[in-house]
């Protein structure tokens, strides 16, 4: 489904939905690509084509590409190379979150999970197979980083890995598991969702802005940004995950409460939630404000975070 094209979705005259069109046409060429270029037709090859191909929001690369944007680059080799190394990991998180072991879910991006399209052995390795093929682009500095000195290049392989990890999404991930039909509270809740969704988002937003050449005044204040929209995502999702269609998600709806997950519907409540989200999404626009009408795509995404049906 593709973000409306209301006043509600838009910052001035600015147009989110062909924005986002535009950029899932570049992101999505590039990605085939970089598949073709770097596998041999095989099993392992079309169950990673399948995850990172299905219909999906592209949201972590568009940030990245709008926090390059936002310091003045724009979607160069270098962040195009970064943004699809992003969205790599980030598939790769998606069918391993899948499995029986960890959430065991049957529908992904509107069509059957990697393991259930395939089978359970060759969704771990295509997991496997798309995070080591992130940091082979990443390390490919005369493919992808052709303006990218090594300073900025290797500070963005650290941000990523980092992120990534075990000091960000697969601690996330971890807690996440094991605060399932625990009493928890409200900081331990904020703690895993800053690991599991908020970190990969900073480090989307955060690699674009080094990319981009961006100062370290404007890198922190996207830092801000991107950590609160990070927040704000995830309270998104628990919300749509209660009154959601899962026609229009692409995925089940419900499936928090039948594992006891630790959601914020479940700790403070829907309204409250709602409202939680909004306040994040506040913090996001204000961090903002150093930035010219390049971050006009920054300002509506925030918006859509809270507002989106998917």
């Amino acid at each position: 489904m593709k973000p409306k094209t209301n006043s509600n979705h838009n910052t001035g005259s600015f147009d989110l939905a062909a924005y986002f069109s535009a950029k899932r046409r570049l992101i999505d060429n590039r990605l085939e690509s970089i598949l073709d270029d770097h596998s041999v037709p095989s099993r392992l090859y079309h169950a990673m084509h399948y995850s990172l191909m299905g219909s999906c929001k592209r949201i972590r690369p568009i940030l990245c590409i709008a926090a390059a944007e936002a310091v003045g680059k724009g979607a160069s080799e270098t962040v195009m190379g970064v943004s699809c190394a992003i969205e790599m990991i980030h598939t790769y998180s998606l069918i391993h979150d899948d499995l029986p072991a960890i959430d065991d879910d049957d529908i992904r991006r509107g069509r059957p999970t990697c393991h259930v399209r395939f089978d359970e052995p060759t969704a771990i390795l295509a997991g496997d197979a798309l995070l080591t093929l992130a940091f082979e682009i990443l390390s490919e500095p005369f493919r992808s980083f052709e303006d990218t000195d090594n300073a900025r290049l290797l500070a963005i392989i650290a941000k990523i890995a980092k992120a990534a990890g075990n000091r960000g999404m697969i601690e996330g991930q971890m807690r996440d598991i094991f605060a399932q039909g625990v009493e928890t509270d409200l900081e331990s809740l904020k703690n895993i969702h800053d690991l599991k969704t908020g970190a990969m988002i900073d480090a989307a937003v955060v690699s674009g802005a080094i990319a981009g050449g961006g100062t370290g005044e404007q890198t922190n204040a996207l830092s801000t940004y991107a950590r609160s929209i990070g927040l704000a995502f995830q309270v998104a999702d628990d919300i749509l995950n209660v009154e959601g269609d899962p026609e229009i998600m692409g995925k089940s709806i419900g499936t928090d409460k039948l594992r006891q997950k630790a959601t914020y519907p479940a700790l403070i409540g829907l309204e409250q939630s709602k409202k939680y989200a909004a306040e994040l999404v506040s913090t996001a626009l204000q961090s903002l404000s150093i930035f010219d009408k390049k971050a006009m795509p920054l300002h509506a995404i925030a918006k859509y975070i809270i507002e989106r049906k998917r």
